[in-house]
């Protein structure tokens, strides 16, 4: 099949995970433009079609948020080479880049195995006192042996025994479990190990004494998913999974996954099918790791936000997509692995934590759980879970409020021009000398600031930007002066680092000689635009919060998520992303959902807890509350249009020291002619 003509336009390229995007010349190969864009697509052959590890999906169909129809059509025919690589992966929308010529619009997705930088999930389970109480539990029992004559049947011999010696009453037995219990009881003597669920429920059978029980924690983030393995007789956790929800393919928050499972016909079913299969991967990858095999894990517990649970349940998220934002249910829910096609132990129970409302779901309820803050005496608590869509609670014993806010995927590195996500060659550490106006930093998978690398050769050179460098590079700019407080780049600085184009700045983060594609990366206008919108959705959020509490201050700040634990709490405040606090009263605790999620599965008496506290926590619906418009535009400006920050006087600039000069006067560079110099 001839390749179709190209258009007049040169088409516009998206790259998935990473959020990259750029307009390409047409005949380009995809793994030339991933490589124009500083996305790092694995090439053993350098594009010589033997390695088959250049790997990528096109998505199909159209994306209106980026503006675009993405088509393998839009795509040079696969070769009888690439065709014979392509069957090894049973996936009839993927292509390799290296031999797919662009044409039109597409959306690709590169799949962990074809990244050459891997993506740094930092979900790690943080160390915490957990009471182990789960829900399942192990009993050994000897049971009656059957006699000619008796008839109560093996079912009701176990029954009997169970109660005699464990007073268990009234139990159920799952049928997977009743077909095994006669071979079962008559291997060993009628000496059998049973598996009970939540007091009420047989499980499983095993012939003669058997230990190990099993559970699996999941965190089903916007942007990661994250699974924790548990031993749920002794509590520890034995192992960590991690990867990428796969979803981010179909749109970046959450808006845009409700609009594609709403104009797709198989949208909903895609995305669905998508985390299903990411979690079974986690709980197969977890197992190996602890020397399990995957039928031992017999109860699982998941947090999410709603529209994830919405997605991993196959029910519709419309309706959260619109006011009045109802979800289909807040209460948790205790389902079966099986019906959700989990790969678990057959008679494995799942428990969907409880959501608080439309917005502020069954992750807000783990991190509610895991942080306690509603047990506070007096201290006045504000807990921020920083992501795609911040989370945000406040308060203490004496009443707890939560919001939520839609940030969007900036702090992400996404709709940043060099943004991408953390991964080694990721800038995310910043500082700019207050005389040079010249940065340090450190990127992710190097130890030494850049400062030292005439010493010793990077390993890693400069490939982006992620979250917590983006955090820090605005702040430092701010602080010495380059930038103003209304987000422009100050004009009436002389520095070699600030480029122009017309009216509009851009400051050189690193040189072409730092940077792995030999181009400048920088911080534009935009970026700084789009983390200001971010920051002003959180910041505003929490401020509407404190309003319905009736407080004027915060006593201690808690950073959860995994970008919450990255950040560094004095640039965020110097931003303007939380409110004023005592900086040693800011704290990062790391993914305090997932540890929610843990305590849940290893304490069956936190899940009744989850279920009393989250309905008692006061919602504030921003997106309709008349004030939070008014505290977003203010808390645009940094740090604030009018709040103080006492806690930062010794070192934000003075108000108005930034003189900028009459407009003729201002000096103008494109970054072009500065990236050619």
């Amino acid at each position: 099949m001839p390749s179709p003509l190209p258009p007049s336009a040169d088409p516009y390229v998206i790259f998935m995970p990473s959020g990259r995007r750029r307009h390409v010349a047409s005949g380009t190969t995809l793994l030339e433009a991933a490589r124009h864009m500083g996305v790092e697509i694995e090439s053993i052959c350098g594009g010589r079609l033997t390695c088959g590890k250049c790997k990528v999906r096109i998505e199909e169909g159209a994306f209106s948020k980026h503006g675009i129809v993405s088509s393998q059509q839009h795509l040079s025919a696969p070769t009888a080479a690439e065709e014979a690589w392509l069957r090894q992966a049973d996936d009839e929308n993927m292509r390799l880049a290296c031999n797919a010529r662009v044409w039109g619009d597409v959306l690709a997705f590169v799949p962990a195995e074809s990244r050459a930088q891997k993506q740094i999930i930092r979900k790690s389970a943080g160390e915490r006192v957990i009471e182990v109480a789960p829900t399942v539990r192990q009993v050994y029992v000897e049971v009656d042996a059957a006699q000619l004559g008796e008839h109560r049947g093996d079912w009701g011999r176990l029954q009997d025994a169970l109660a005699e010696q464990w007073r268990l009453q009234n139990l159920e037995i799952d049928l997977p479990a009743l077909q095994k219990l006669q071979s079962a009881l008559r291997h060993d003597n009628w000496a059998v190990t049973v598996t009970v669920y939540s007091e009420s429920e047989v499980i499983d059978v095993q012939a003669g004494y058997v230990e190990g029980v099993y559970g699996l924690a999941v965190d089903i983030g916007s942007t990661t998913v994250a699974a924790y393995l548990c031993d749920l007789r002794t509590g520890a956790l034995l192992a960590t999974a991690a990867a990428m929800n796969p979803q981010v393919a179909y749109g970046e928050d959450l808006m845009s996954r409700i609009s594609y499972a709403t104009a797709h016909r198989h949208g909903l079913q895609k995305m669905h099918d998508a985390v299903i299969d990411t979690i079974n991967r986690l709980g197969a990858q977890a197992a190996r790791q602890a020397k399990i095999r995957r039928r031992q894990i017999v109860d699982a517990v998941f947090v999410g936000n709603t529209t994830m649970i919405h997605i991993l349940l196959g029910i519709n998220p419309v309706e959260l997509g619109e006011a009045p934002f109802a979800l289909a249910r807040r209460e948790g829910m205790d389902l079966r692995a099986r019906d959700l096609n989990l790969h678990l132990h057959p008679g494995a129970h799942v428990m969907i934590m409880p959501a608080e409302a439309g917005h502020v779901g069954a992750d807000n309820v783990g991190v509610l759980i895991a942080e306690a803050p509603y047990q506070q005496d007096d201290e006045v608590v504000l807990i921020v879970d920083v992501g795609t869509n911040a989370e945000i609670l406040l308060g203490n014993k004496n009443g707890m409020y939560s919001a939520s806010s839609p940030t969007g995927p900036a702090f992400e590195g996404a709709q940043i021009q060099f943004g991408m996500r953390a991964a080694p060659g990721a800038i995310e550490r910043v500082r700019i000398d207050a005389v040079t106006k010249i940065p340090r930093f450190r990127v992710i998978g190097e130890e030494r600031w850049c400062d030292t690398w005439h010493d010793t050769p990077p390993q890693h050179l400069v490939a982006g930007i992620c979250g917590s460098g983006i955090i820090e590079v605005i702040a430092e700019l701010y602080l010495q002066g380059l930038l103003l407080p209304d987000g422009r780049f100050n004009s009436a600085i002389a520095s070699e680092r600030l480029v122009w184009e017309g009216a509009r700045g851009a400051y050189i983060l690193a040189t072409p000689e730092q940077s792995a594609s030999g181009e400048a990366i920088l911080v534009t206008h935009e970026d700084v635009r789009a983390i200001q919108l971010a920051k002003a959705a959180l910041y505003a959020g929490a401020k509407l919060l404190m309003k319905r509490a009736g407080i004027t201050h915060i006593d201690r700040i808690t950073l959860a998520g995994a970008f919450g634990s990255t950040i560094d709490p004095q640039h965020a405040m110097v931003l303007g992303l939380i409110p004023d606090c005592e900086l040693d009263k800011v704290h990062a605790v790391g993914n305090a959902a997932g540890d929610g999620a843990r305590i849940a599965l290893l304490n069956r008496h936190k899940r009744r807890e989850a279920e009393q506290v989250a309905p008692w926590v006061h919602y504030i619906e921003t997106a309709v509350d008349p004030e939070f418009q008014d505290e977003f535009v203010r808390a645009i400006h940094i740090p604030h249009q009018r709040d103080a920050f006492p806690h930062l006087q010794d070192i934000l600039p003075v108000a108005g020291q930034h003189p900028v000069p009459p407009a003729r006067a201002r000096r103008r560079r494109t970054a072009r002619g500065r990236r050619q110099s």
